[in-house]
């Protein structure tokens, strides 16, 4: 991967991009100098495009977005590295990168697990996030662990889907309105993305398995979803302690 147009800690950040989702956006880039909505759906089989892009911008590469005609001549989004002359080390476009001990911080306040299933990881697959997302309340020149969390990764992409359909993360972008939500703090919320739900999330790991296996094969017995049955099983325990 080289360059010449690009300085050398551009490259080294391009290096550092993770998944590969995101490598694809990156590399893709580097050879046809963009990459469209098109590409993304149609040769690398991609549903949700912008998701993508984002995982690159998450991981502090700038990207622009424009307007590009397909081949029916209908203008498709297209992604591009934005203006590198922005690029100083540590910051991308305003927002800081992450040192690796901040990170240890983080995985030493969680104990190392997932602040939304509460499921233990190895440190490389905790990603770190912003509590109130980026797009909504910007970065600070300090870093408060009690403003960042650590997600694994399909809990991290859940959070994005919900936030990036938000009509507050589209719209109105109060961070009052985020710190009150469960992706924030699922421990104390008033809400998920403005609605009134309730969430609860669910592991079953090791030894526990074999429960999970139980209740699963009961409730197809009762010819229910899990959900369903492990919500009725709650509501006859709560009558019974009425």
């Amino acid at each position: 991967m080289s360059n010449p147009d690009f300085p050398p800690e551009f490259l080294e950040l391009l290096r550092s991009v993770k998944g590969k989702r995101s490598r694809i956006v990156v590399n893709h880039i580097l050879e046809h100098g963009f990459i469209t909505t098109e590409d993304l759906t149609l040769k690398y089989g991609y549903k949700h495009p912008p998701r993508a892009v984002r995982d690159v911008r998450d991981q502090g590469v700038p990207l622009e977005t424009f307007s590009v005609k397909n081949a029916e001549g209908q203008s498709i989004a297209a992604y591009r590295f934005a203006n590198i002359a922005q690029f100083r080390r540590g910051r991308v476009g305003g927002r800081k990168l992450f040192p690796k001990a901040f990170k240890q911080r983080l995985i030493e306040a969680t104990e190392g697990r997932c602040s939304i299933c509460l499921t233990s990881y190895e440190n490389r697959y905790l990603q770190i996030d912003h509590r109130v997302p980026y797009e909504v309340v910007g970065d600070s020149d300090s870093r408060e662990i009690a403003d960042y969390m650590l997600l694994c990764g399909s809990c991290n992409r859940a959070k994005s889907w919900s936030c990036e359909h938000c009509v507050n993360w589209l719209e109105n972008k109060n961070p009052m309105v985020c710190q009150t939500c469960y992706w924030a703090n699922p421990v104390s919320y008033e809400h998920i993305a403005t609605h009134a739900i309730r969430r609860l999330e669910l592991v079953w790991a090791g030894d526990e398995v074999e429960l999970y296996v139980q209740i699963k094969a009961l409730a197809e017995t009762a010819h229910q979803s899990l959900v369903e049955y492990i919500k009725a099983v709650l509501k006859a325990r709560l009558n019974q302690a009425k």
